[in-house]
């Protein structure tokens, strides 16, 4: 029977940085894929991250990785069926760290994931695609493998990393959570890409060559639901999607494709994609319980990281980030009790200790009331863009009606929506969720 140091579940950030980390410190690990490849199961919106990225590959831009644009403009939309009131931050100084590494860059993630995965393999994992892992092995009450849909697919290890996304069903057999993930504390992605010639996509988004937008949308376009709407440029393509809870999904019974039709059709989001072609339609569950959901994160012989420990923060849209820092911590854990010849839960708990100082467990901590909020006022964000947009409007109309009986006529429209108790309590819960 062979054995290895550390089999790593899922390909994606988490599994990738987990099994470089380790497989570059000398540890015999086996990475293994349910897909024809790496990233050919994974969908997300499409922002990467460069610092946590540099610190499994380093100067990964040096070294072909496959960027598609680097960020230097982030927007943000609070939508009615047309029209918006935007906000954003635009600095090219923004795109790069002092040192070149890019700061958020867009992907495609059948490119990136399969880039990614091969750098863990020319630091000496071994890639096995195509495997589905049904069930993990247990023995004198710890994990010491996983069973897999090959014939004789037994495989053991010292430890097994779990990074095989947000329906993790191997965390429930490896007793870290002992029920289901909630309705609530799940999101369904839907997203399409759509190509359109470099050049058009700069003019429209008013960039340079190279150069990468990000819009996120609130308001009408999720139909009352908690979500929010986007748009990040590619080379040649632009990712349009929607995101919603799928508790909300459940009581609307409002089909996902349908929000991702209204989405494009949008007036103001019909022009940046007009002559467009969908080169690619997915969908995928997206983790937004955030702490509360989390299940335990190690045990006896096993970790969990990435989406399959809930670790996304849904406010700041930042998922592979977190992943990749908590792949490669649980790698680092994994390398310690390598060196001590101790993988019990007493050494492996490191890996808590190591994503509290990290700001992994830090953020997620600081909105760990936001997912309960997003769940039971998904009226905030509608109510709200529609009265910013009212205001804007009165506001920006020249009539000859004064200014001061403007703001007259805007504060009386919201407390008339909003009365001042009801205004203040929502002030107050946002405040508390995010503070």
């Amino acid at each position: 029977m062979e054995k290895f140091d550390a089999i790593v579940v899922g390909a994606g950030p988490a599994g990738v940085a987990a099994a470089a980390t380790m497989a570059r410190a000398g540890l015999s690990v086996v990475l293994l894929e349910r897909g024809e490849y790496p990233g050919a199961k994974n969908v997300m919106g499409g922002v990467m991250y460069g610092r946590m990225a540099a610190e499994v590959v380093p100067e990964f831009w040096t070294q072909g990785a496959p960027i598609e644009r680097v960020v230097v403009e982030e927007r943000l939309w609070l939508a009615t069926e047309d029209s918006a009131v935007s906000v954003g931050h635009r600095s090219p100084a923004m795109a790069y760290h002092p040192d070149g590494c890019p700061n958020a860059f867009t992907v495609l993630r059948a490119r990136w994931d399969r880039w990614f995965a091969q750098k863990a393999e020319e630091a000496g994992a071994l890639l096995v695609p195509g495997t589905t892992v049904e069930d993990v092995l247990w023995q004198d009450g710890r994990v010491v493998g996983v069973r897999t849909g090959r014939e004789e697919g037994d495989l053991y290890a010292h430890v097994v990393v779990l990074c095989d996304g947000v329906n993790s069903a191997l965390v429930q057999r490896a007793k870290l959570r002992d029920h289901p993930v909630e309705p609530h504390h799940l999101a369904l992605g839907v997203k399409e890409v759509v190509g359109l010639p470099p050049e058009v996509i700069e003019a429209r988004f008013n960039l340079e060559p190279g150069q990468g937008a990000t819009i996120e949308i609130y308001g009408a376009v999720t139909r009352g639901m908690s979500g929010y709407g986007f748009l990040y440029t590619n080379h040649d393509s632009v990712s349009v999607g929607v995101g919603v809870l799928v508790s909300h999904l459940m009581r609307t019974r409002i089909p996902p494709y349908e929000l991702l039709e209204g989405l494009k059709q949008h007036p103001l989001v019909r022009p940046l994609l007009a002559g467009g072609e969908t080169l690619e339609y997915s969908a995928h569950a997206i983790p937004e319980g955030g702490l509360a959901a989390m299940p335990k994160l190690y045990g006896d012989g096993v970790l969990v990281a990435g989406d399959a420990a809930m670790m996304v923060n849904g406010l700041h849209r930042e998922g592979s980030n977190l992943a990749m820092t908590a792949g490669r911590l649980a790698g680092e854990t994994v390398v310690e009790a390598k060196r001590r010849g101790d993988f019990s839960a007493r050494t492996l708990s490191l890996y808590a200790a190591k994503l509290e100082e990290s700001f992994v467990l830090k953020d997620l901590r600081k909105y760990r009331h936001l997912p309960e909020l997003a769940e039971r006022r998904p009226d905030l964000f509608g109510t709200y863009a529609e009265l910013a947009n009212r205001a804007a409007h009165e506001m920006l109309t020249v009539d000859g009606v004064s200014k001061r009986d403007k703001q007259r006529k805007i504060w009386r429209e919201l407390t008339r929506r909003r009365p001042l108790p009801f205004l203040t309590r929502d002030l107050y819960e946002v405040w508390k969720a995010i503070r």
